[in-house]
Parts: C-alpha cells; structure tokens; sequence
C-alpha cells in the first residue's frame, strides 16, 4: 500500500505575476531541500499575465538541469485562479503542493509532505504552517499582542498548534499557499473561482478559502501537519499605512463574498460598528490606535461591500 504511495507524481506548483526574483528564491529553497530524490517529485511555474523577465530567467534556470526538473507555461488571462486552474489542468494524477511565489520551504518540507502522504493514505489534503520570514528589521508594531493589535495580519501567518489535527468547520482555514492535494480532489469540488482571488498584486483574495469550503462541504478530510513548514517573505511595503488599510478592505471583501456568495442586505450592526469605529478614529491619540481603527473602519466597509456585490456562479 505504502510503496504505491510512494510512487504517485508530486507536483510543485507555483503561480506568479511580475516577481522573478522573489520566485527565483523560492525555487532555490526547494532545490536545496530535503528527499527530492525520495519521490517523482517535479515543478511547474505559471507565469501569469508576466511582463517582466520571469520567462526568460525560468528559461536559464530550466537550462541547468537542477532538482527537481522545473516547466513552465504562461496564462495570459490576469488573476490566480486563472493561473491556477490552467496549472491543474496540466497534472493528471497525484499531489499538487501548492506554494506562493515569495515563500521558501523548509529543509524538511517534502520529507515532512512524503511521511504524511505515506502515513495516511486515504487523506486527499494535507496543510501545514506558514510562517512570517522576520528579519528582525521590521518594525516592533507588527508583534504587539494587545488590545490595539493589528488584523489582518499583512504578512500571512497561519498556524493551529504544534499537534496534527483534522481541519473541520469552525476551525481557522489554511491559506492556499501551502496545501498539498490530491488531484481527484477537483474532479470532485471543481475549480478555484475566477470570481474571487488576487488579479496582478491587487490584494483580493479568497480563492482559496472558498476552495477550502467546498471541500469541508463535500465531507473531505483535510489534515493539519505542523511539521509541513514554508516562510513568508516580508515585504516592507506591506508594513505602510497605505497597504494595512487597502488590505483589510479587500481581503475582508473577498471573505464576505466566499460566505455570502448572493447578495443581501448590509444589518444595522455592521453601521453601528462602523460609526463606532470612525469615532473612535477621529479621537485617537496616538498612532498605535489610528493605525488600528483605520483598519477597523476598512475592513467594516469591505464586508458592507462584500455583502452587497455577488459571485457569479
């Protein structure tokens, strides 16, 4: 049973936009990691809508015959989850380890990936941690844990504990840019909604949390492995006001949307709590708390917004 495990395809997919160097790092952490040679492990990069050099370093990078042997192809229509569905298009059976073009696995990531596969066979989806890249230049903000503290966080960080645990309804849901699934997984769920997801650096999202929800739907079991490691890059740019604000209103947005796929009306609630907020922000002191409530008052408007606007089905 286990040896047959072994033996299906894993592949590497990576979706990018416009950051080759970002994702040339993260193929070098996965060439200098651990057990490449352990399964048919292979990589395949999307360039999505790219206008930069990212075709032409895949190119010279493909050249040099490095582990685990890389393709690529081009989706020239803007947004993820375009890329994303022409990536698993291209796969016909195994996993597929999604990772984000600015994370860097573990050394052990597919040792970790290989073990869990192995050991639960009958498991379609496997998640694990990501985890912020702090370079310790960020600044002392971005960590604080009290009452005035920030989110959506603008480095992601997901985590649920350092013990494996089943992914069920009511649980934080794993992000897409650590999931490793079985590709029969879509013939049942389908796809990622082109309605939702990121097109270019825009900050939309939710692809992959409404992907998530299909398959908790579907009665699928998702396993949370702790040992499944890949690190955020951090961006300086995500620590500025302008995009801790811009965030929290799309990312909101887009979440609404994945709950509340029609549209409906916005309750009272949601004014009073905004009202509240804007006060609140006037008033502030000091800019722990502006940088706060500016957030609130954005991500307040995103799911009044999200409310109001539909997915197309």
């Amino acid at each position: 049973m286990e040896s047959n495990v072994i033996l299906q395809n894993i592949t590497i997919v990576i979706c990018t936009h416009n950051r080759s160097d970002l994702l040339l790092q993260t193929i070098h952490s996965i060439n200098h990691a651990h057990c490449l040679t352990d399964i048919n492990l292979s990589l395949l990069v999307i360039a999505n809508a790219c206008s930069d050099d990212t075709l032409h370093k895949l190119q010279l990078y493909k050249e040099k015959n490095i582990l685990p042997p890389i393709y690529f192809e081009e989706e020239p229509i803007p947004g993820k989850s375009h890329a994303l569905i022409r990536a698993v298009n291209l796969i016909n059976e195994g996993y597929i380890c999604f990772i984000d073009d600015d994370h860097r696995v573990d050394k052990h990531y597919f040792c970790t990936v290989i073990n869990a596969i192995k050991s639960q066979p009958d498991i379609s989806i496997f998640c694990g941690q990501i985890i912020p890249d702090w370079t310790s230049q960020e600044p002392e903000w971005i960590h604080d844990q009290g009452q005035y503290k920030i989110y959506p966080l603008p480095i992601p960080h997901f985590e649920l504990g350092t013990q494996p645990m089943l992914v069920k309804h009511g649980v934080k849901l794993p992000g897409g840019g650590n999931l490793i699934v079985n590709r029969n997984v879509f013939n049942q769920v389908g796809h990622f909604s082109t309605e939702l997801g990121p097109k270019g650096h825009n900050l939309s999202g939710s692809e992959d949390s409404d992907f998530i929800l299909r398959v908790l739907k579907a009665n699928l079991t998702i396993q949370y492995v702790p040992g499944i490691i890949q690190y955020h890059y951090v961006d300086e740019e995500r620590l500025k006001f302008n995009y801790l604000v811009r965030k929290s209103f799309q990312r909101t947005r887009s979440l609404t949307k994945t709950k509340h796929p029609n549209s409906q009306p916005v309750p009272l609630y949601l004014w009073r709590k905004l009202f509240s907020y804007t006060g609140h922000f006037l008033f502030s002191l000091n800019l722990q708390k502006t940088r706060f409530y500016a957030m609130r008052i954005a991500s307040t408007l995103g799911e009044i917004v999200g409310l109001r606007e539909s997915i197309n089905k």
